[in-house]
């Protein structure tokens, strides 16, 4: 195990090993990151609501590059589609020109950054896209539970679209809990799964992210509403 402070970005709710605040994680040499040699796929701690029936996730995909609506057919049909973005023409352009990129590596979700983030650690080795994409752990496509994948999605869709609108996703100025960019992707999926019937017990859960400090989660919860217990 090492420590790195690398900036975390584009990967929602437990998406992904602890790579924040300075918290033990393991370096998967090939470009990931790795919470152990076996990641499984990602499962409610109990049942609580369900993704909206018109959520399709294409689950058996090889590696590789493919379109959002191939991975996630008809999600720009869903009404997260206008909330992330109201212009009809950039919605069209969001949903029709980001993409998946498909990895084997062990991790869960990420925004692929456009070059190389300054000041990380080299051996952080994200995919690096000079158009928007997504890198999806080929492990957490498959067999994530469907609630989780949706959450992620939206999630990272509001990166996507914030940094369509000029703001710095890898911001090394501020922590993690507190950047403008987290707490509304966090939001976006929290408000979202409430309208789901998630409990607040699951989303605390969901939003226990590994890289941060038991105070940070608490911040977190409050700044998205969620309740720290009951």
């Amino acid at each position: 195990m090492v420590r790195f402070d690398v900036p975390s970005v584009g990967f929602p709710a437990r998406t992904r090993p602890g790579i924040e605040t300075g918290v033990d994680f393991e370096v998967n040499l090939k470009g990931g990151f790795s919470s152990g040699p076996d990641v499984p796929g990602r499962q409610r701690t109990e049942k609580s609501g369900t993704p909206p029936a018109g959520f399709h996730v294409a689950r058996d995909l090889p590696p590789g590059r493919h379109p959002l609506l191939a991975v996630f057919p008809g999600l720009d049909q869903l009404p997260t589609a206008v909330r992330h973005e109201r212009d009809p023409v950039a919605r069209k352009k969001l949903y029709e020109d980001t993409c998946i990129e498909v990895v084997a590596d062990d991790i869960w979700m990420y925004v692929a950054p456009f070059e190389m983030p300054k000041g990380v650690p080299k051996q952080w080795k994200p995919h690096l896209s000079k158009s928007d994409c997504i890198v999806v752990g080929r492990s957490h496509l498959k067999d994530s539970d469907a609630l989780i994948l949706y959450l992620d999605i939206i999630h990272e869709l509001c990166h996507i679209r914030q940094r369509r609108d000029g703001l710095e996703l890898f911001d090394r100025e501020e922590s993690y809990v507190r950047r403008p960019t987290e707490i509304e992707a966090y939001q976006f999926a929290v408000d979202e799964a409430r309208r789901l019937g998630v409990t607040d017990a699951v989303l605390r859960e969901y939003l226990k992210v590994e890289w941060v400090t038991a105070k940070e989660h608490g911040e977190l919860l409050r700044s998205v509403g969620v309740s720290a217990s009951g």
